[in-house]
């Protein structure tokens, strides 16, 4: 999968965000992420969602085919979309310099919720 690594590099981020969000924080972030990329008649993520949404995680420089990549590894079941556990298992598996300017926006942004809160 070009451009996009697997393994333990990634492994070493989730302890950290995990201690930072609390193990309930981190599935929090990863279901908002998913919120923002679903389709929200289809409640999946689809490849046109994805495409339509990328830059909302900060991952609009992924080219087409990586798009499909990362919708084919993820896509566990099959059926072409992303559902939100197929979703949850994908960013566990993305490296951290895929996802680093991806949570520093969804941290952004659950900062800027708690402000208003």
């Amino acid at each position: 999968m070009a451009g996009i690594g697997k393994g333990a590099d990634f492994e070493d981020l989730l302890p950290v965000m995990a201690n930072k969000l609390g193990g309930e924080g981190l599935i929090k972030e990863l279901c908002n992420g998913f919120q923002l990329l679903m389709d929200k008649d289809k409640e999946v993520i689809t490849m046109e969602s994805l495409k339509r949404n990328s830059a909302l995680l900060g991952l609009q420089d992924l080219k087409e085919d990586e798009l499909v990549s990362m919708m084919r590894e993820g896509d566990l079941d099959g059926d072409g979309a992303l559902n939100q556990m197929e979703f949850c298992v994908l960013m566990f598996r993305l490296s951290p310099e895929l996802m680093e300017e991806s949570w520093f926006l969804l941290e952004e942004a659950l900062q800027e919720e708690l402000k208003n809160a």
